[in-house]
Parts: C-alpha cells; structure tokens; sequence
C-alpha cells in the first residue's frame, strides 16, 4: 500500500498557510475598525500582532499602504511619538511615497520639537495625498476615481493648509489639528468610496435588468 504521507503533507502546509493568512488579515481588520472608531490602544495591539506575523502585510487597492504606517499612526495617537518616528521612518524607507506615513512623522517631529523637520514632512505629506487625489480623480474619472473625495473636501483643507504654510503665520496647533484630521478623512475615504462604488454598480445592474 502506497504511503499517502508525501500528497498529505503539502496539502497540510497549503491548510496551515491558508488559516495564518486568514488570521493576519483577521488582526489587521479588527486594528482598522479599532482605529476608524478611536480605539488607538486596541488598534495598536492589532497591528502589532499583524506586523509581527507578516511585516511585509500590505492594505488597499487604490490606495496601498503598509503595515508599518498603521503601527507608527497609531503610536502616535497613543502618545508614543518616539516609537512612532522610528517606526513611520521604517515605513518610508520601506515605501517613500506613502504618504499619509510622511504626513504623520511630520506631525510626530513637530509634537517632539523638531518643527522644522516636521513642517518639510507635513508639507511633503500633504502635497503628495493631494496630488494622488488629483491623479486618481482625472486618471479614473469613468470608473472608481469619481467615488474619492468627490466634493474635494480633503484637497480643499490640504490647500489651505499648504496656503498658510508658505504664509507669514503659522499657526502649529490648527496646523497639527488639520493634519490629523487629514490623515482620519483619507484613512475614512477609501471605505466611503468603495461603499459608493458598490452602491453605483448596484444602481447600473438594476437598470440594466429593468430594460426591455
């Protein structure tokens, strides 16, 4: 009788792969809902765990972003903004056009004492998520671009922002209020257009199936 040993065991791997990828994404979207409601120290040990099961864990479709920009905005909004800049720093060395990362280590520079290179990374940051929107907004204008940020709110508060950067007078805590309010909305917009998008199909299928 032939030994099933060699067909078993790779298909106990394949199982075993299977369940720990089903967990990490199970982690890492029990942190996004913990961070989305305002549960930071939950959502931090949720990306913690996630990050230490797979530290190369990647989210989203339009707009990809790392493990570690999770991990490193949620120190942050704990208070552990020493941990957070060595850690959003991993991420952008990791991926330097992520830039709600870049946004957030300016913003943890600036609370640290390091305005100056705070305010560069703020700046770079918010640049880059306007200037993604805009892409995004006109490259996929007839297909899921129109769903984000459609009455330009996030790009509006970005370009008073920038305004008052290259202005005289710089007020650092509506500047850091703004900045984090940015990174909430963009974090909130990709649910919100996928939620629209959805909503749009399902309104063109009806449609389709009521003709004639």
């Amino acid at each position: 009788m032939r030994n099933p040993t060699p067909f078993v065991l790779p298909f106990i791997l394949v199982v075993l792969s299977a369940c720990a990828n089903l967990q990490v994404a199970t982690d890492f979207s029990s942190g996004r809902h913990a961070l989305l409601i305002g549960n930071n120290e939950a959502a931090l040990s949720y990306f913690q765990n996630t990050a230490q099961k797979d530290p190369k864990y990647m989210y989203g479709t339009a707009l990809r972003q790392g493990i570690w920009s999770y991990v490193g905005r949620t120190e942050y909004a704990v208070g552990r903004l020493p941990q957070a800049r060595q850690t959003l720093e991993r991420a952008l060395s990791l991926n330097s056009e992520e830039n709600i990362a870049r946004l957030y280590l300016g913003l943890t520079l600036a609370k640290s004492g390091d305005r100056q290179r705070g305010l560069k990374e703020i700046e770079g940051g918010m640049r880059g998520i306007h200037d993604w929107l805009e892409y995004i907004t006109e490259a996929h204008r007839f297909s899921f671009g129109q769903f984000w940020d459609p009455r330009r709110d996030i790009r509006s508060a970005i370009q008073s922002d920038l305004a008052m950067i290259s202005g005289r007078d710089l007020d650092w805590q509506k500047l850091i209020a703004d900045g984090e309010w940015i990174g909430r909305k963009i974090e909130e917009e990709s649910d919100l257009a996928r939620r629209d998008e959805v909503r749009q199909w399902e309104r063109d299928s009806e449609s389709r199936d009521s003709q004639p």
